[in-house]
């Protein structure tokens, strides 16, 4: 158990030590235990080409175009989780020519975490896809019945006039002394 005297000498050098003030310090301290770059924000080591990352999410952009806020988050993820799962493959490679099973099976699981969270942002967007279609979908269902309904709605004003009688009237005329 400290004494008060140890509780304050701590408290005092505690003061000396109160981390970057700077926001460059701030981000550099932020980064202090980044081991391989899979826990945390997510970011391009400097070992990697930001150029190939920015290549690969323009190319997943193309393909997929999102089209609304939520679907470009969602395309923003797959191409992280993409570019983690080649990271973990990469060092899993390293783990099997240094022969370090136990770093092998760390980024074996890291490999498996990002694989399924990329299916499972692809999935998303391909239910959130669906989802808008099948709205679309009813709002012109709802648009073609009141269509139908407008269209129905000006034959009877049509019919109801006295000039569309005698036609319907002459019509008929005709239609018999052609039967007869």
């Amino acid at each position: 158990m400290s004494t008060p005297a140890q509780i304050t000498a701590n408290r005092a050098n505690a003061q000396h030590s109160s981390g970057p003030k700077t926001p460059k310090g701030k981000a550099i301290s932020s980064r202090n235990n980044l081991q391989w770059g899979f826990c945390g924000r997510f970011s391009v080591l400097p070992c990697e080409s930001q150029q190939e990352f920015d290549e690969l999410k323009a190319a997943l952009h193309n393909e997929h175009q999102p089209a609304t806020p939520t679907e470009t988050i969602l395309v923003d993820k797959m191409a992280e989780h993409h570019w983690l799962t080649r990271r973990a493959l990469r060092l899993q490679n390293a783990a099997l020519a240094e022969a370090d099973d136990e770093s092998f099976a760390l980024f074996l699981r890291y490999q498996t975490t990002n694989d399924r969270a990329f299916h499972r942002c692809l999935n998303d967007l391909v239910k959130l896809r669906a989802e808008k279609r099948k709205q679309d979908t009813h709002r012109w269902d709802i648009l073609l019945a009141q269509a139908k309904v407008d269209n129905q709605v000006l034959q009877n004003i049509h019919s109801e006039t006295p000039e569309h009688r005698i036609t319907v009237t002459r019509q008929r005329i005709i239609a018999v002394e052609n039967a007869a």
